[in-house]
């Protein structure tokens, strides 16, 4: 037992020779933590605050913000979510870039450790697609119905440009990678050791729409095909076609719904996004029969209702402006949907 003793006159101990350097070593090292922090790019911490929000038994989503892509988002603004089954975990949609990827793969390592057996593009738009390298560089093997993968192809490379200037680092490693596997038509697959459908309704929000049904738990992730508290974008669309699709997707009954965009609801929540739709159609057809100019159109498609949803000062005044050209190459005998016809 060492004897306490005032250090008063005396040199310092052996025991107190050691620690000061010691401790000034540890504040050496905490300094340089915090330094390093500070600077450390947000999306490093990104990975511990994707939280997978739980559907129903084995069934996990990730939601994302509801407003536009941005730095402050790092692109996070696309719904996505994986199922696990007694073999293996399903994916579906992989998000903006191979960073969300990763940390996808990591919030479902948190999760389970069953592997991924597979991963499933519900539709050709950005902020669903991008993750794929990282899935794919693990060997995962990744399906989307053809005309996904014809429009991916198309123009996916593009919209990654346009993507960089935007999320700038949150974009490193991130490539576009197509699917390896398609389908043509509704089916049902057994993955991971759970049988799912895979419901291809036909042209609708775009031109390779899938959702994916649980029928063990009754959840629907809808893709494209739903958008909850959230302008859905008539870009790419079959417009009737959507709307047919929504009145299917009714018709399953799910017990849950993960849309592509908003929060998880119930099955009420599908007749949000065609009620929408069915609004923006009678006003624009409204002013289409008044021979209002395409302009004048988008400046008077005004919808009340809708004005507090997120990306109405946008997507809304957007959805005009192609529901009224729909209209216009309509007359003209064209084809509604041509501005979203892939290369072939």
């Amino acid at each position: 037992m060492l004897e306490q003793k005032s250090e008063t006159g005396l040199p310092p101990s052996p025991a107190s020779f050691t620690v000061r350097p010691m401790l000034s070593y540890l504040m050496r090292i905490l300094r340089f933590a915090i330094a390093a922090a500070a600077v450390m790019p947000v999306a490093l911490f990104a990975e511990e605050a994707l939280r997978p929000q739980k559907v129903a038994a084995g069934v996990y989503a990730f939601i994302g913000d509801t407003g536009e892509i941005s730095a402050a988002n790092r692109g996070f603004v696309g719904n996505s979510g994986f199922i696990v089954g007694p073999s293996g975990v399903v994916v579906i949609d992989t998000g903006i870039s191979y960073r969300q990827g990763r940390r996808m793969l990591a919030a479902i390592a948190r999760i389970t450790d069953k592997p991924v057996e597979l991963v499933i593009n519900t539709h050709a738009v950005q902020e669903f697609l991008f993750g794929n390298a990282a899935f794919e560089e693990r060997g995962m093997p990744i399906l989307a119905h053809r005309e996904t993968t014809r429009l991916m192809k198309a123009r996916c490379g593009h919209c990654l440009e346009n993507l960089k200037p935007l999320l700038g680092a949150e974009l490193e490693g991130t490539r576009l990678v197509t699917p390896q596997r398609q389908i043509d038509a509704t089916t049902t697959i057994d993955a991971g050791g759970r049988r799912l459908q895979l419901i291809y309704p036909g042209w609708a929000s775009t031109p390779g729409d899938l959702a994916v049904f649980d029928p063990d738990s009754g959840a629907l992730f809808a893709g494209g095909l739903v958008c909850i508290d959230r302008i859905p974008d008539i870009r790419d669309s079959d417009f009737e076609g959507w709307q047919r699709a929504l009145k299917q997707l009714q018709e399953i009954k799910p017990a849950r719904v993960v849309p592509g965009h908003g929060p998880v609801s119930g099955p009420e929540a599908i007749s949000q996004t065609g009620a929408y739709l069915e609004a923006l159609d009678r006003v624009i057809k409204s002013l289409y029969a008044e021979s209002s100019s395409l302009m004048e159109a988008v400046e008077k498609a005004v919808l009340p209702a809708y004005r507090d949803w997120p990306m109405y000062a946008t997507t809304h005044r957007q959805n005009a402006l192609h529901r009224y050209l729909q209209l216009e190459l309509q007359d003209l005998g064209g084809d509604p949907r041509s501005t979203a016809l892939p290369e072939r």
